[in-house]
């Protein structure tokens, strides 16, 4: 499950999922396996992950993580979102108790370099988007919105497209910076995304020094980071200072926690150690259809929070 595939699958969705009623299902309330559970982290599913349990409806599905025990939603595609639903959402999340993870800001550019290789133009197009984004992310009430600064350029040396890279975030910083908001720059892996210019943990971590700024952080994408890297906690620990938002999923899959070979309680368990408050969005599949596997990613993210 590619990230293209679930902000093009999101963007199909927003005009078909209409806004229907409030509430869950009352086959959920009556079923005595789905009680309401308290995790330690703030763990983020998204639209569809509950839709055989919730409906289509996404304020049923977002009252559905709320009574599961879910504090935090994210949604890649809420930027191409009608603007009421855009409300009605943040709505239910603010009754609910539901923080807001990220979204998508701006148009990736996954097949060709934009912000590596210094066109001005391109640059402009990013800043418009980041514009854009802001008022989305007031509107949601978002503190992060997610950035990959695209293709490499094969004609330039891997620093000069650092420099055009660190440039075009210093000046998405200085938009940002006045309302509170936080552009996260994620680290993509060489087999699911080949030729990306962000790739690794430590790549994203001298980003940031670079742009030296509070509204420039890291996406620390634990899946993408296992296919890259591995070597997941010391370089969590390494990058920490810059990492403000985690994303997960098993590896090979791309599905819910103890369905591979990440030891996600482990990990889990180290980074609320650390003291992380912020998100941890749930971005994967399931590995089984229907409601019984929804309730089997119930089930990993219970046992993977038992620390």
């Amino acid at each position: 499950m590619k990230r293209r595939d679930f902000v093009k699958n999101k963007m199909i969705a927003s005009t078909a999922l209409g806004l229907g009623g409030i509430g869950v299902l009352s086959a959920f309330r009556e079923s005595p396996e789905q009680v309401k559970t308290g995790f330690k982290l703030k763990y983020a599913p998204h639209l569809g992950m509950f839709k055989e349990s919730a409906g289509e409806d996404p304020i049923d599905q977002l009252n559905f993580m709320a009574d599961i025990g879910f504090t935090a939603f994210e949604d890649n595609g809420m930027k191409g979102r009608p603007q009421h639903l855009q409300e009605k959402m943040a709505a239910t999340m603010a009754k609910r108790g539901i923080s807001m993870g990220v979204f998508v800001a701006h148009t990736i550019s996954w097949d060709k370099p934009n912000l590596a290789n210094g066109d001005a133009s391109l640059r402009e197009k990013f800043l418009a988007e980041i514009k854009e984004s802001i008022e989305v992310a007031k509107r949601v009430n978002a503190t992060w919105m997610t950035v990959v600064p695209g293709h490499v350029d094969l004609r330039l040396r891997k620093e000069f497209q650092t420099a055009h890279v660190v440039e075009s975030l210093k000046r998405a910083s200085a938009l940002l910076e006045p309302h509170g908001l936080i552009m996260v720059l994620e680290p993509l892996n060489f087999r699911d995304h080949p030729g990306l210019f962000l790739t690794d943990s430590p790549q994203a971590y001298e980003v940031c020094k670079a742009v030296d700024s509070p509204s420039c952080k890291i996406l620390f994408d634990i899946y993408h980071q296992q296919i890259q890297e591995g070597n997941l906690i010391p370089n969590i620990d390494a990058c920490w200072d810059e990492i403000a938002y985690f994303q997960v999923g098993d590896n090979p899959g791309r599905n819910e926690p103890t369905t591979g070979e990440i030891n996600y309680r482990n990990v889990f368990k180290h980074i609320h150690s650390k003291g992380f408050e912020g998100i941890v969005g749930m971005e994967h599949g399931n590995s089984k259809k229907g409601k019984e596997g929804e309730q089997a990613v119930i089930e990993a993210y219970k046992s993977s929070d038992a620390f």
